[in-house]
């Protein structure tokens, strides 16, 4: 077999390409044109500008970051265009044209069709449309696009979704060069009313003070959605643009497979790390993610892994820590045993939820470097608002017809999760048997 390409753009700029030879292994080579430009910016931190040529594993950890967790979709979408599953650029170069950030992975042959000149191609659709493409994800999580559809596009992460533009009130399937604009998931079977769940846990984070994606609970022809908008995506001077993003397995070119911590994935450390390394406000950055820590510890958010955490790169070589996104609270599922929960990072010496206590936060902030005090206060301050925030919550997302079950009883439970930990932060006595 002859080497194969992939050409990659950004923002319809070709910035390098994805070189696979006959062994199967895949390099990342930059553009010397690209690498030439004052204004030009990293694939990845883990390839930057300075090498033009960069390895199998950083650019393997990179395109797999780009691809679902599930391993049944990436199975059936292997399948359905006739690569192996355990091909990360296969894959891509059928679904690679709309991704996470401001690249395309394009085959050569169509180039011509993503050109930020070419005639735009959307597909409108109806809510019934809308709908019946919901039900058949919920069905089949890897049915992200009907068969026939141009515009093909790939978001990590375990759970089923689809991405759509929204335009003027009307939503549609692009392809070439334009990107979609939001993503919409349908409610998990596994977890009832989890789409309710992260729209509030979003919502909440965004009252508290964190960054957070904007999401809305929307049903199209009967079938519920998370509707999540884009923050990758941006409208400037008329134009809808992508905006380069990656999450920190990508970053530190470890395998998504690896993104808990528990597994060999990134730590608090390391993120720390980076962000004081790469960020363009790194003590602010370093602070919302300690921040963040510590929200998911309030509310059981058990899946806060590494690639959870992303980064966004701006215009100017302005790097920042990108909104949180994927929120979700473990606490109102009786099937999830709440003794065993544990957070997909460590705090100090333990993952375990019902472990952790102040001396642990001690721990982590002083590995860390951060100050203690000063975090301490702003957890202690964050536990302290979350029980009135979540009540306000609660009857405003009634009042705008946003309802379910699970709902009536998550702010009592976040609200006693909150009591429990500022006990534990308000206790300096605490036994330091590290679980």
């Amino acid at each position: 077999m002859s080497a194969q390409s992939l050409v990659v753009l950004m923002n319809g700029t070709m910035i390098g390409e994805v070189i696979r030879d006959r062994s199967g292994r895949s390099r990342f080579v930059y553009a010397n044109a690209w690498r030439q430009q004052h204004d030009a910016i990293p694939l990845s931190l883990s390839m930057p500008l300075v090498r033009a040529e960069h390895p199998h594993a950083a650019i393997d950890a990179f395109m797999w970051g780009l691809l679902p967790d599930n391993e049944q979709t990436l199975a059936r979408w292997a399948n359905r265009f006739h690569v192996s599953a355990r091909n990360a650029f296969g894959l891509l170069s059928h679904i690679g044209e709309d991704c996470a950030g401001a690249v395309q992975f394009v085959p050569p042959e169509r180039l011509d069709a993503v050109q930020v000149t070419a005639e735009e191609d959307i597909v409108w659709l109806s809510e019934a449309d809308i709908g019946e493409r919901l039900r058949a994800l919920r069905n089949d999580p890897s049915a992200t696009r009907r068969a026939g559809d141009h515009g093909q596009f790939s978001l990590a992460g375990a759970q089923p979704k689809t991405a759509l533009l929204l335009r003027d009130g009307r939503w549609g399937v692009p392809a070439g060069r334009t990107p979609t604009t939001h993503i919409l998931k349908p409610p998990s079977d596994a977890f009832d009313g989890h789409a309710e769940n992260e729209h509030f846990c979003l919502t909440l984070a965004r009252r508290l003070g964190l960054p957070a994606a904007h999401s809305e609970v929307r049903r199209f022809d009967g079938e519920a959605a998370i509707v999540v908008s884009r923050f990758d995506r941006i409208e400037y001077d008329g134009q809808l643009l992508r905006v380069h993003q990656e999450d920190f397995c990508q970053a530190l070119a470890i395998s998504p497979t690896r993104k808990y911590q528990n597994e060999g994935g990134p730590s608090p450390e390391a993120i720390v790390d980076a962000l004081r390394t790469h960020s363009s406000s790194p003590a602010r950055d370093v602070d919302t993610f300690i921040d963040a820590l510590a929200f998911n510890w309030l509310i059981a958010g058990t899946d806060a892994h590494a690639k959870n955490y992303a980064l966004l790169f701006g215009g100017g070589g302005r790097i920042r820590l990108a909104p949180l996104y994927d929120l979700g609270s473990a606490l109102p599922y009786p099937s999830l045993r709440q003794d065993k929960l544990i957070l997909a990072m460590k705090i100090g010496n333990t993952y375990r939820l019902r472990d952790i206590r102040r001396h642990h936060w001690e721990k982590l902030l002083r590995g860390a470097h951060v100050d203690v005090d000063a975090a301490l206060t702003r957890i202690t301050a964050m536990a302290t608002a979350l029980p009135d925030h979540a009540s306000d919550l609660s009857r405003f997302m009634r009042s705008e017809g946003v309802g379910h079950p699970m709902l009536e009883r998550l702010p009592s439970l976040l609200a006693m999760s909150a009591h429990d930990k500022l006990a534990w932060l308000s206790r300096t006595d605490n036994s330091h048997d590290d679980a």
